[in-house]
């Protein structure tokens, strides 16, 4: 049940990480989805194991749609 969660507040993070993200995005909806559903896992467990957060802590998701920002910018870049 844990990855579901994961995965649906990527789902989420993704849409605000396409708002929020630098650039004409260019890419189509799906890759944007995956990119916070990457942000997110990444979030969680990184942050997690960096002692930064626990589990249910909101920075949890403001730190996703930071890294859901930060890949987006990453995948603009490499698409030039």
């Amino acid at each position: 049940m844990h990855i579901v969660f994961i995965i649906l507040i990527g789902f989420l993070v993704g849409l605000v990480a396409r708002f929020f993200g630098p650039g004409p995005h260019l890419h189509g909806f799906w890759i944007t989805v995956a990119i916070g559903v990457a942000g997110s896992v990444l979030a969680t467990f990184g942050g997690q194991a960096l002692g930064l957060y626990r589990v249910g802590q909101p920075a949890g998701f403001i730190g996703s749609v930071v890294g859901a920002v930060i890949l987006l910018a990453l995948v603009h870049l490499a698409g030039h």
